[in-house]
């Protein structure tokens, strides 16, 4: 094996990208952004120490040093809240994650787009801009990439990590389907300056929470803070809710048309979470519909693989489409590169990421889907047994522990291959 295609320049392709060029894998990364920064993806993103890991598996010493120093700042716990601001209980951090030595071994709030700059930098000419990936075929054996502009590119390994509407998935997987859950997310974001800070209450200033009263609905919030103060830290929310509840097509209305539209969603919440709609910018104001890729069935190994959103995508509930990525990312990095060395074949490698990778990946779609049911919970027997065992758990740390801690750790918990370690000169 020589080279490897990468179609699409998102945080998992560029995280393979790395991992490769570390193993001394030639890669190629095809993007269709016109130019570096044409992605206006600024927003918060919760690194598990699955994504940590595999960040560290994947970036040269000076990618990961970056990583850290530009990391936020960590704490806040994460509460659960109703309309009325009311606490129901605060999950400490150390019950999500506990303190570890190693920093691969650890969670950290990041700024998306400062992340994805990391992933990019000493790339230089192996990504290439202006790609759209039309469809692929087969030269000689070896998987040969066609884009829109009429330009192709050959490797000895052709990757999809092109999103949730993956053209390569489509070719390759066409049974590989897609649902709609019937859910919208309304993705918002507003400044934490000095101002914002003298009304928004102190909960939502820190932290992660999650507001839910009666209708089938909730609001996210996340705050992402620097750990040197740059002006430019910001609380990032999240108002999710069944379709019903929206105009049909609300992802074409625009920031203005959305916040009309949620001021009257949320016309009884506690008016701080009225304002906050109210003061964000127009233009920090998008929606999107919740999509999760349906389980395929195995498929037979070839020269042509996926990973990320392109085969498992996920609604954002629960935080793990990023993390599932980066990990698809290191394993695949393990497995290609154990195949450079010959220590496998590269059908066999293939292979055997994808039977691994389906395995966690839709274990995570699962975990997102259960997250998303939860969230919008309107059953009022349901809802009142829910919040009475919330109050039970915040007067005690251990009944919180037993609720709370399996859920973060099972879905982050070093698998039997990420034990080992995947550098280039401790070989596992």
């Amino acid at each position: 094996m020589n080279d490897v295609i990468i179609i699409g320049g998102g945080i998992g392709g560029l995280a393979l990208a790395q991992g490769l060029r570390r193993h001394g894998v030639a890669v190629a990364v095809y993007e269709r952004d016109a130019h570096r920064d044409d992605r206006l993806d600024r927003y918060r993103l919760a690194i598990n120490p699955a994504g940590s890991r595999s960040l560290r598996a994947c970036l040269p010493d000076p990618q990961w040093q970056a990583f850290l120093d530009t990391a936020g700042c960590p704490g806040g716990g994460f509460g659960f809240l109703g309309t009325d601001l009311r606490e129901w209980v605060v999950v400490e951090d150390e019950i999500m994650y506990p303190d570890v030595s190693d920093p691969a071994e650890r969670s950290y709030p990041v700024d998306r787009h400062t992340l994805r700059g990391i992933l990019l930098d000493g790339l230089g000419d192996a990504v290439h801009y202006g790609r759209t990936f039309e469809r692929y075929d087969f030269t000689a054996g070896r998987p040969t990439a066609h884009f829109t502009d009429g330009t192709s590119a050959t490797g000895d390994v052709l990757v999809g990590a092109d999103g949730i509407n993956s053209r390569l998935r489509a070719q390759y997987l066409p049974g590989a389907a897609r649902s709609d859950t019937h859910t919208v997310g309304v993705g918002l974001k507003i400044p934490l300056t000095s101002d914002t800070r003298t009304w928004l209450p102190a909960r939502l200033g820190h932290g992660m929470n999650l507001v839910s009263g009666a209708a089938p609905c909730f609001l996210f919030t996340s705050a992402f803070q620097r750990r040197q103060p740059a002006g430019d830290d910001y609380l990032l929310c999240a108002f999710v809710a069944r379709n019903d509840l929206f105009p049909p097509h609300p992802e074409r209305l625009d920031g203005a048309r959305l916040k009309v539209h949620l001021a009257g969603l949320i016309a009884g919440w506690h008016p701080a979470l009225q304002q906050l709609v109210d003061r964000c910018p127009a233009s920090d104001v998008s929606a999107f519909p919740f999509l999760a890729s349906d389980r395929p069935a195995p498929w037979k190994p070839s020269r042509i693989t996926v990973l990320g959103d392109a085969v498992h995508g996920m609604p954002p509930t629960g935080g793990n489409g990023a993390n599932t990525a980066l990990r698809d990312a290191a394993l695949l990095t393990r497995q290609l590169s154990r195949a450079a060395r010959g220590e496998l074949s590269l059908l066999d490698a293939i292979g055997d990421y994808e039977s691994e990778m389906r395995e966690y990946g839709f274990h995570a779609v699962d975990l997102a889907l259960k997250t998303l049911r939860q969230g919008l919970l309107s059953n009022p027997v349901e809802m009142f047994c829910s919040r009475t065992w919330f109050r039970f758990c915040s007067m005690a740390a251990p009944l919180r522990r037993m609720t709370f801690g399996q859920s973060w750790a099972e879905v982050s918990a070093p698998r039997a291959w990420e034990r080992a370690v995947t550098t280039p000169n401790q070989r596992p």
